[in-house]
């Protein structure tokens, strides 16, 4: 019996190595958690601006932060949800 959509999806997820770029919790550095592919694909530079995005949001008391545009394209490529 096929897997329904929201099961595929968390199978999926299960497989992607999420981490920070630092290796340490988000909690301690205020980092963002990408899959491991999407931080390789990402510059200093891109991933410093979205760990700033992120650190400004959790300083207002909030739990999530968009992700920057770079940041977006990586983690859809990183996922196969969008090709290179």
């Amino acid at each position: 019996m096929p897997l329904k959509k929201s099961q595929q999806s968390l199978k999926n997820w299960t497989k992607q190595k999420w981490r920070t770029k630092s290796g340490k919790k988000s909690s301690e550095t205020g980092e963002r958690y990408l899959p491991d592919k999407a931080i390789k694909m990402l510059s200093s530079a891109k991933y410093a601006a979205g760990t700033r995005r992120k650190r400004k949001a959790t300083s207002q008391g909030k739990q999530r932060a968009k992700y920057t545009k770079a940041e977006r394209a990586a983690f859809l490529r990183s996922t196969g949800k969008r090709k290179a």
